[in-house]
């Protein structure tokens, strides 16, 4: 068995919505049938009992070593504790060669996950040992790792139950929710709309009791200090005991409470300058530590924090009943799980020393034990839950304090000795306020139940049934999709949104191209998402990325597929017949949104079939309104676009709107047939979107298919009295749709220039002359500036074999060049005579075209 290629989709993909691992795994015959190697099923369980049943109860099918692999490294992920329960593995028509798909929650551990089931299933196969366990602990170190901590995933996990998509900026916590223009982003516990000015305030604790005793906040007297002298100078000013901590800190780093001595103040000096220069000396506050969630004008959680302790049994040492406490599921190291290990350090001897203790001494049965003086739940403290005990002055002035400092989420320490009552009337104090607050002790409190902090955090961020989405449109199909892409996306600017769009000529905002090149893939789609100047985005949607990544989007509002006809570049990826190609482009009608729409053509049996695999709604569009599917959608009170009267008429039940095709430029006046197509994908795509009548009638009104607004899409050009027609057509259906066009235009003499991809098949390349050489008098071939694996003269030679017996050709010329024959081309044309240019480099040759135009 070998992996010859491993793909991370990284959105709704061929297979499932899942994000998913696929490799292309070749097996030899003999693997072809795992039942048919004596023993492998039993070592395999032996190696990994947890493995799922290889087929579902009752059947005995042949079941072939990629389907263990498949299996295998789900369930390794599962018992490591990713949630994942989707996989697949299909057969390729290449013999012995496989598609193996499985769900992952972090992209890095799908990928080990595969190479530890490629050695699982090895190992198996060799009769050879396999650590099961030292396996699983790699993947949950990777997955701890890499995904977000619990305070961002809790704010995720809450954007994803409104329906909110995210991304992760980096491998960090810094997310964005939404898209374009309605994006928000956090940074752990910490949203965008949080000042740095205010940060900075957060991290100096002096600055902020100055500022929190101005708004008549209580809090401990004290300063900073320039060295231990200084320090003590200021513990005997403000009275003993006191605490000693850096100035700017966090999680407890270097903090010493109760210090009743100068030895102990030394002490602390210097664990405190390990972490900051800029020490502070404050009166110690006697009572409770407790931790006030504030988020924007709310208190939405609270919860006491309880030093690291042990209770005594009269049998076990200080440092056995660490260690047993340490066995809590619970705690683990780091911040991934709700409560952290108590750390046996030089700190926490020094606690017990206080006590009298050592670490190999036996507490009395119910003796607590501190193992140190603050109550960080970073240094193995525990937290119990008195959100509902608060009382509501404390509450305000909790409140009071996270906005003095401008803090939208604010994590404000009081020590008191009871949040029941007022903190003036119990002598307590806010200690510190904290800019992007640990969530872990509101989330899963030691004791008492969890609150919704997420949830709070999500509605400052996004008003009630706002789900932070911008209209986006993807379009596909074989034939088509870079015009309706450019029309849509005309339509929705014409109605007052900034569109993104992105196509195979590029990447552009509010009509800039700021990404030239194929850019029809995920990639450039993601971009445009992040962009904040825009409002909605259209998308062309081309195979190839959604074979190597999935969508861009995890929903979308409008899909439009245009056409599939005979399908394009078959025979590539294992996708070899239409109805492979039509499972492909039918992801993204898979996943319209519910509210959603999807454009589908009528007239094209393989489009008008996905119907029912959509999510939202469907709008039939043809040229034929009396064709059955339409007139049966349109009983049944869907929407419908046609043509009648050389007008485009969009209807639902008794609802009518018309265009006038003398209205619409880029027909032609109705005259360009696929051009109508187009356009009526693109109105009922506008439609779907929400957009007003009168814009999109200005839209169509103003898109003009000139090479400016749609490069390489039936440019019309006068030369010299003849017609020149540039067009990017790639494979017979567009040829077709081509012929047709020219046909209703004059000309005396036709010719036509022409190269053809070479990642097409034999008879798709030839297919492309036989239909020109019954319209065209002069047949120009070029070879274009890339083969795509074809070797020199190879194209061309099929060209012409499509050319043997042509009706109407009766000159065939070979040029080497394409903008050689470009010039060729022009220098024959005479007046009256029109000449179809079927251009590879898009802006070169339309640059070039324009240049000897001007020339005369």
């Amino acid at each position: 068995m070998q992996v010859s290629r491993v793909r991370a989709l990284r959105g709704p993909n061929l297979w499932s919505h899942h994000t998913s691992i696929e490799a292309i795994v070749v097996i030899t015959p003999d693997e072809e049938s795992v039942g048919a190697m004596t023993g492998f099923e039993t070592r395999l369980r032996a190696l990994f009992p947890q493995l799922s049943p290889l087929q579902p109860t009752g059947h005995n099918d042949t079941v072939p070593l990629t389907h263990v692999l498949e299996l295998a490294a789900l369930d390794l992920q599962a018992q490591a504790g990713c949630p994942v329960t989707f996989s697949r593995t299909t057969r390729t028509v290449e013999a012995g060669t496989y598609q193996v798909v499985f769900a992952y929650s972090e992209e890095a551990v799908g990928r080990l996950a595969l190479d530890l089931a490629m050695a699982l299933v090895q190992a198996a196969v060799e009769h050879s040992a396999f650590d099961l366990d030292g396996a699983l602990a790699q993947l949950r170190e990777l997955d701890e790792e890499v995904r977000l901590g619990p305070s961002t995933g809790s704010i995720v996990a809450a954007a994803v139950a409104r329906n909110i998509p995210f991304r992760r900026l980096t491998d960090g916590s810094l997310v964005m929710f939404g898209w374009g223009s309605k994006q928000r982003r956090i940074q752990a516990a910490e949203v965008d709309s949080t000042g740095a000015i205010a940060e900075t305030i957060a991290q100096d604790k002096e600055l902020t009791k100055r500022l929190l005793d101005a708004a008549g906040v209580p809090v401990p007297l004290g300063r900073a200090v320039a060295d231990p002298d200084d320090a003590w100078a200021v513990a005997l000013e403000i009275g003993l005991p006191v605490v000693l901590k850096p100035k700017d800190g966090n999680q407890g780093k270097g903090v010493t409470v109760n210090i009743t001595s100068r030895e102990q103040l030394d002490a602390a000096y210097a664990a405190a300058i390990e972490f900051r220069d800029d020490i502070l000396v404050e009166r110690y506050l006697p009572g409770n530590d407790f931790r006030l969630l504030v988020v924007g004008n709310k208190l939405v959680a609270a919860a006491r924090r309880d030093p690291p302790q042990v209770i005594g049994d009269g049998v076990h040492t200080v440092r056995e009943l660490v260690d047993t406490v340490n066995l809590d599921p619970r705690r683990g190291n780091g911040h991934s799980t709700s409560l952290t290990k108590i750390r046996f350090d030089d700190i926490a001897l020094g606690s017990l020393a206080k006590q009298g203790l050592v670490a190999e001494s036996v507490p009395n049965k119910g003796q607590r034990v501190i193992l140190r003086n603050n109550a960080n739940l970073s240094t193995g403290g525990a937290a119990t839950d008195v959100t509902d005990d608060v009382h509501p002055e404390v509450a305000a002035r909790a409140i009071a304090a996270a906005q003095m400092i401008g803090l939208d989420i604010c994590g404000v320490d009081l020590v008191c000795d009871s949040v029941l009552h007022p903190i003036e009337e119990l002598g307590g104090g806010i200690v510190e306020v904290n800019a992007a607050p640990g969530l872990r002790m509101h989330l899963s409190p030691s004791f008492g139940k969890g609150r919704a902090v997420g949830e709070a955090i999500v509605g400052t961020l996004f008003a009630d049934g706002d789900d932070g989405r911008i209209p986006v449109v993807a379009v596909t199909g074989t034939n088509g999709k870079t015009t309706t892409v450019r029309l849509i996306a005309h339509l929705l600017t014409a109605s007052g949104l900034r569109t993104g769009m992105t196509n195979t000529d590029g990447v552009y905002i509010e009509g800039r191209r700021i990404d030239s090149g194929d850019c029809a893939g995920p990639r450039s789609a993601r971009n445009v998402l992040l962009h904040p100047d825009v409002d909605a985005a259209v998308f062309e949607t081309a195979r190839g990325g959604l074979l190597r990544e999935g969508l861009a989007f995890d929903r979308c509002q409008v899909a439009v597929v245009t056409n599939l006809g005979a399908g394009d570049h078959l025979g590539m990826n294992f996708i070899t017949t239409l109805d492979d190609l039509a499972v492909l482009k039918r992801v993204i009608v898979q996943n319209v949104a519910d509210s959603g729409v999807a454009v589908l053509n009528a007239a094209d049996p393989t489009v008008a079939a996905m119907a029912d695999n959509a999510r939202g709604s469907v709008t039939f569009f043809a040229l034929d309104v009396s064709h059955p599917v339409m007139s049966m959608h349109r009983a049944k009170g869907g929407r419908v676009v046609y043509v009648d009267d050389l007008e485009i008429v969009c209807v639902q039940g008794k609802h009518e709107h018309r265009f006038a095709l003398d209205g619409v430029p880029i027909t032609r006046n109705g005259a360009i047939g696929f051009q109508v197509e187009n356009v009526m994908a693109s109105v009922a795509a506008a439609w779907g979107v929400g957009i007003s009548w009168d814009a999109i009638r200005l839209g169509l009104k103003t898109f003009v298919g000139e090479s400016d607004n749609a490069p390489g899409r039936f440019n019309v050009f006068d030369y010299r009295g003849a017609t020149v027609i540039a067009d990017y057509g790639h494979n017979p259906d567009a040829i077709s749709a081509l012929v047709h066009a020219v046909e209703s235009m004059p000309g005396l003499r036709r010719s036509v220039v022409i190269s053809g991809a070479g990642d097409r098949r034999d008879d798709d390349i030839r297919q492309q002359t036989q239909i020109l050489g019954a319209a065209f008098d002069d047949v120009m071939l070029y070879q274009d500036q890339c083969q795509r694996g074809r070797a020199d003269g190879e194209v061309i030679a099929l060209l012409r074999d499509g050319l043997q017996g042509a009706k109407r050709t009766s000159h065939v010329e070979e040029i080497q060049g394409e903008f050689v024959a470009i010039d060729i081309a022009l220098a024959k044309l005479g007046k009256g005579d029109l000449c179809l240019i079927l251009i590879d480099q898009v802006d070169e040759a339309l640059a070039h075209i324009a240049s000897r135009i001007a020339q005369g």
